[in-house]
């Protein structure tokens, strides 16, 4: 009997080869049981920046810190074999220099053993994107509505309604791309721009509410799956009410634990 082939994790250059082709598949996770069973489906996984809302309650992302994204980021490298792993550098981590990013890049990818990092900003992040890559560290860009910097924004607003404004994100997208990025995250832009900057570029373009127009598409998993509160983000599908399911549950168990059925002597540990 032969032995098993090893499972080999997505290399960042696989998907960069993936422009054009079949539609990568994506989703975030932050924990290691969740993280097992997108493992089976996604190219790769993201730990986002997001967690700070999704898992800690936060109103943005600003407030996650490195060392947060960094014990998330170990727990969905330990939950996964397959999916290449991809951790968010979070809000003033990465913006100084290219320096302060290299050293904290490196830390988040010793310390989870995943395999890139993401960080937003287009054009103005080109010089540091360069930097991390040519010293080792895979880079996934983000452009468009960059969560990060909504303050400066103004609040979560769909980007590239006046044309006017498309040169500038097209623009982005190239200097990302010839900067060595192997992707980018396109977020929150029309349709006909997310069009004009997947031609224009020979990375893949990974689309959250940015039409089937890019390469690939990742969404949040707790949005997809109806856990968060509140109406999801009008370009989500939901493809499960898990928030129901965990309510009437814990609602359950509530009333049962009320009545006194507990589990009987022969059900209790031994």
């Amino acid at each position: 009997m032969s032995a098993q082939a090893p499972i080999r994790r997505i290399t960042a250059p696989q998907i960069r080869a993936r422009k054009g082709g079949e539609p990568i598949v994506s989703l975030t996770s932050y924990h290691a049981h969740t993280a097992a069973i997108v493992d089976r489906y996604a190219d790769f996984i993201l730990v986002g920046d997001s967690l700070g809302m999704v898992m800690h309650g936060m109103e943005s992302t600003v407030g996650v810190t490195l060392d947060m994204m960094i014990t998330h980021g170990k727990a969905v490298v330990r939950g996964t074999k397959r999916a290449l792993i991809v951790v968010d550098m979070p809000f003033g981590t990465y913006e100084e220099s290219p320096q302060v990013a290299f050293r904290n890049a490196a830390r988040i990818m010793t310390e989870t053993m995943c395999q890139a990092v993401k960080l937003e900003g287009g054009a103005r992040m080109a010089e540091t994107i360069r930097y991390l890559v040519d010293r080792g560290i895979p880079v996934m860009a983000h452009i468009g509505l960059t969560p990060q910097s909504t303050n400066v924004m103004g609040g979560f607003k769909t980007q590239g309604r006046d044309q006017a404004t498309w040169q500038h994100h097209i623009n982005d997208a190239v200097a990302v791309a010839e900067a060595g990025a192997f992707a980018v995250v396109v977020e929150g832009v029309v349709e006909p721009l997310a069009q004009e900057i997947t031609k224009a570029i020979e990375i893949p373009t990974i689309g959250i509410g940015a039409s089937a127009e890019c390469d690939g598409q990742i969404l949040v998993l707790e949005d997809m799956l109806g856990l968060n509160p509140g109406k999801p983000p009008k370009f989500v599908k939901v493809y499960g009410q898990l928030g129901g399911l965990i309510e009437a549950a814990v609602k359950d168990y509530a009333e049962e634990v009320k009545s006194r059925a507990f589990p009987s002597e022969e059900q209790t540990y031994r």
